[in-house]
């Protein structure tokens, strides 16, 4: 089978599973109009695995990865560059990853965007796109998030990796280290974000 092929088969799984409580054919019909899903992804499906245990809540924090080491996986900027997390080593950095049609994700980016203006210099944030460019591209155009640097995972290679659902989102320390991940939607411009990020170091 085809890499394209795969990731075809990947991508699909994760469109079906975002929504489960929609009807399959109501579901069938915003995929293929383009409407942004309204659910949370769970890529152990998107991996043709079944979830070893329960999502957690949207907005949980997980500590359980702690001191973990980021994950020596590769992704492109938008200009085509190679980069990977370990290009960011000696300074904190946010991860999160995110999708074009996810609702939580998409609803999130303006709060992103406003703690990486608030971090610059600080800690690095960015969003990893689990699209490619034709889709990520026309997403952005208009949209007020110059601040937030956007990366492209057309693979899933990180998604797949964390077996995460979207949207996801990772501190690592400036030693490369994992503080804490957030599974589903978050209010990262609120109290308890602001707590969260104090930890980075």
């Amino acid at each position: 089978m085809s890499s394209r092929t795969v990731i075809a088969c990947l991508l699909g799984l994760m469109v079906a599973g975002c929504d489960k409580q929609s009807p399959a054919p109501e579901q069938a019909a915003n995929t293929s109009s383009g409407e942004v899903s309204s659910g949370e992804v769970t890529s152990g499906e998107a991996s043709g695995t079944s979830a070893v245990e329960a999502p957690r809540p949207a907005g949980a924090v997980d500590r359980s990865h702690k001191g973990e080491a980021a994950p020596l996986l590769g992704f492109t900027a938008m200009d085509g560059k190679p980069t990977s997390l370990a290009d960011f080593r000696g300074r904190p950095v946010l991860v999160n990853l995110w999708a074009t049609w996810c609702g939580p994700c998409v609803a999130e980016m303006p709060t992103l965007a406003a703690i990486a203006q608030r971090l610059k210099g600080k800690v690095a944030v960015i969003a990893v796109a689990q699209d490619d460019m034709a889709k990520v591209k026309p997403f952005l155009a208009g949209k007020k998030l110059d601040a937030l640097p956007i990366y492209l995972d057309p693979k899933l290679t990180l998604s797949v990796h964390y077996k995460a659902n979207l949207p996801t989102t990772i501190l690592y320390g400036a030693d490369g280290k994992e503080i804490w991940r957030v599974t589903g939607g978050f209010d990262w411009a609120g109290a308890e974000a602001t707590e969260l990020l104090a930890e980075a170091r």
